[in-house]
């Protein structure tokens, strides 16, 4: 079975906010497609909290959710970074970056503290977003003589491809969008019609 469709986040930003002990966990989750993206993100973060202790994060990148990384900026070794990439994970997102800042009050909370203060401003955050389920799209352009034009709209009418693009002249074109798993179904039915 092909996986299709996967979980992300709107464009809108999430906003999370934790305290713990006088710290402060400021967290925002952004929906991202690349790491320049997440580069810019993170600059634009570390310079308007130039005055907080930490800035850790994590990301989670495509439908296949193997391009990820945690970063924990400073704190103990797996208490910011890894906390906040286990909530990414246990609401199954991808295509997204949460960004937590923190702002040292005074006591050190250890690591058992630190790792429930990112996990709950990440689920904060999280909580604050608009998920969205997204499929994963195949596209597929298919050449034909227009007297074909009523058989290759019959398919598509048949089975609801999102159309990308068409030319109709007298070698028509079309480019059609649909879930991956439904590729094959479509390229066969136009196939065929190839020899019909």
């Amino acid at each position: 079975m092909i996986l299709d469709e996967y979980k992300t986040i709107s464009q809108k930003v999430g906003e999370g906010f934790y305290s713990e002990k006088r710290s402060k966990f400021l967290a925002f989750a952004h929906h991202v497609t690349s790491e320049d993206e997440i580069k810019s993100i993170l600059q634009a973060y570390k310079k308007k909290y130039y005055d907080a202790r930490h800035c850790c994060y994590a990301y989670m990148l495509g439908a296949e959710r193997v391009n990820f990384r945690a970063n924990d900026d400073g704190e103990p070794s797996s208490t910011a970074g890894k906390p906040i990439l286990g909530q990414i994970n246990s609401f199954e997102l991808t295509d997204i970056l949460i960004v937590v800042i923190r702002y040292f009050g005074g006591t050190k909370l250890g690591t058992s503290g630190l790792i429930v203060a990112y996990r709950s401003a990440a689920a904060a955050a999280i909580e604050a977003s608009q998920i969205e389920v997204k499929l994963v799209e195949e596209t597929i352009t298919y050449t034909f003589a227009y007297p074909m034009m009523n058989q290759v709209m019959r398919i598509v009418k048949e089975l609801q491809p999102r159309i990308v693009s068409q030319t109709f002249d007298n070698t028509c074109s079309i480019t059609l969008a649909i879930r991956q798993s439904e590729a094959e179904r479509l390229k066969n039915a136009l196939h065929k019609l190839s020899f019909e």
